[in-house]
């Protein structure tokens, strides 16, 4: 070969690095990899480099031509397919999971990334830590359909919508209701039912801006954050396809949908436009479980939205200001009367002292506001107690925690730094953690209440006996005492067996030095049960409902029934029983 064919072979090799080479690295410059796949405008492979013989059963030399789709589970098609759609439209997608098909075993789980150049695509795919659907690895997740939460969901879409709007880009948030979902799941088996709510969350993720841009609001009820010309309609004739595909009668469900305009949006900031979501998402989970129809819910969804953002505003401004009371509610000692604490409850009308703030705070815990809360009532709890004799012991008060708070770093920082100006609260208050469901890492509450019991202050544990995880919430944190939720004593005066079982759990708590709280206490009977069950303490309605005025229970209504003579008979008969006084009909 002479020197002219040298350099003009030479040039055509250059050329050829270029265009091939350089595509291919930059890619890889974008995309770390266990596979890596070059693939035209119609999603068909060009160049297949890596292990794709053990992942995939076929060498990589003969997936040219072939379809990437065909590449992974029938399921996660509708993911793939807007993975791709997105590298085009975008120039990258990031963060999504697909699960390749392997010629044997379980479907394999991959991280995917991708980049676009010259309306072309290249997809880097990573084989995950641990063989396992994405969402197990994610507490915020729904473990089967892989959507977030509805609160992650709301924040997420806060930021996004945010963001889209500053960028002059429209966006919608639709709602996606399956009807009769409850009648089709009775039909299917747990394959199926398994295999249609991935199916389900895949096609949702694949219509959604992206993986975090969908929630499962309640069972067979969904939304997602989208672009304004999203193909809505395409996404409930592929959810209903679904779901004849698995319905063993080939029936299926009818999919509506109601459509959030999100015109406006520019005036909400992104975290009250994340609380007004949530607010309008359980407002139609309410409005749902009462079988109101979708179709009447997108007419005024927009509203409620609007009507979300301004509660939340609203509820922030008393939260601000503290404009709201503290009623007290003794905890007696079930032995001898004694009140050995109060549990600060709040209320938010003092006209109404007795009205219950179960609509405030499941609004709060709902809009994810309770963090705040909960830190406004520590605070007044310890401004009422300054007011006290710190001498005194008439004056020991438990503070209510939610689960949810105990995760919320600024909460976290807000209550130590206010236990850090009030070192005299030692031993004075007490921290009662409830909605403990909502704790997802008991590794780090279990941190957290260490931190309280270190500063000094005893922790307690409410709503114990009321589910199953219970237990093992005993077994993981160290806590000083358990509130017995009304429930589970009611249960356990009802049912055969139930005296016993108390008995029991009262015997394990104190083997592991844990002190129980009998709540729900509203007749002399169940004081008598819990005490022979052997509680420690009581709380409920027989010595009064919660007061404004900590006189109200001085004397203790009921206080007799603390008296050794004045025992309470097991049947009622009218009749006075040996040893024991029985009270007359009517007059308990």
């Amino acid at each position: 070969m002479g020197g002219d064919d040298r350099l003009n072979f030479g040039r055509r090799v250059s050329d050829l690095a270029s265009r091939s080479e350089r595509d291919r690295y930059v890619a890889l410059a974008f995309c770390w990899a266990d596979l890596l796949l070059h693939l035209n405008g119609d999603g068909e492979i060009l160049f297949a480099a890596g292990a794709f013989k053990a992942f995939t059963g076929r060498d990589g030399k003969d997936l040219v031509g072939v379809s990437f789709l065909s590449l992974v589970t029938p399921e996660d098609v509708p993911l793939a397919s807007q993975c791709l759609r997105q590298t085009l439209k975008r120039g990258r997608v990031d963060g999504e999971i697909l699960r390749l098909v392997r010629p044997m075993g379980l479907p394999l789980p991959m991280d995917l990334s991708g980049y676009s150049l010259d309306g072309q695509s290249y997809i880097a795919l990573r084989m995950r830590a641990k063989i396992t659907n994405a969402a197990t690895d994610d507490s915020t997740r729904d473990s089967l359909t892989g959507l977030l939460g509805p609160e992650a969901f709301s924040e997420a879409a806060g930021q996004r919508i945010r963001a889209m709007v500053d960028q002059g880009r429209k966006v919608g948030v639709t709602v996606v209701n399956l009807r009769d979902y409850d009648s089709l799941r009775d039909r299917m088996d747990d394959t199926n039912a398994k295999g249609m709510l991935r199916s389900v969350g895949a096609s949702l993720r694949a219509a959604a801006l992206d993986q975090d841009s969908a929630t499962l609001i309640n069972d067979g009820s969904y939304s997602l954050l989208h672009d304004v010309d999203a193909d809505i309609q395409g996404l409930e004739r592929q959810l209903t396809e679904i779901s004849r595909l698995h319905d063993p009668d080939g029936q299926g469900v009818t999919v509506e949908t109601a459509i959030l305009d999100m015109d406006g949006a520019d005036q909400i900031g992104e975290v009250d436009l994340a609380k007004g979501l949530m607010y309008a998402m359980n407002h139609y989970r309410r409005l749902e479980g009462d079988k109101l129809s979708i179709r009447n819910l997108s007419s005024n969804i927009s509203q409620l939205v609007a009507q979300g953002v301004g509660e939340v505003t609203e509820f922030k401004r008393i939260v601000a200001e503290r404009n709201f009371s503290i009623a007290l509610q003794p905890i007696i000692h079930a032995g001898n009367g004694d009140i050995h604490h109060y549990e600060a409850l709040c209320r938010f009308s003092s006209k109404r002292p007795h009205e219950s703030p179960f609509r405030y705070i499941t609004f709060a815990e709902e809009t994810g506001l309770i963090h705040e809360f909960d830190l406004a009532m520590a605070t007044k709890v310890l401004e009422w107690l300054g007011t006290k004799p710190r001498n005194s012991n008439a004056y020991n008060v438990a503070i209510n925690i939610s689960g949810f708070s105990m995760g919320m770093d600024s909460y976290v920082a807000g209550l130590k730094a206010l236990l850090d100006a009030n070192p005299w609260s030692k031993g004075k208050v007490m921290f009662e953690i409830t909605e403990s469901s909502r704790m997802s890492d008991l590794d780090a509450a279990n941190r957290f209440i260490g931190v309280l019991r270190n500063r000094g202050y005893q922790v307690c544990l409410d709503d114990f006996g009321a589910g199953a995880a219970s237990f093992q919430y005993l077994s993981a944190l160290e806590v000083d005492t358990v509130k017995i939720d009304g429930s589970a004593v009611r249960n356990a005066m009802r049912g055969v067996k139930g005296k016993a079982f108390l008995s029991a759990l009262t015997d394990l708590c104190r083997r592991l030095g844990v002190r129980t709280i009998a709540e729900m206490i509203d007749s002399p009977q169940s004081l008598e049960f819990v005490r022979d069950c052997g509680c420690d303490y009581v709380q409920g309605f027989l010595f009064g409902r919660p007061s404004l005025d900590i006189k109200d229970f001085q004397p203790l209504p009921h206080a007799k029934l603390f008296q050794p003579e004045i025992r309470v008979p097991r049947v009622s008969s009218g009749r006075t029983v040996k040893g024991r006084l029985a009270p007359k009909r009517g007059r308990e």
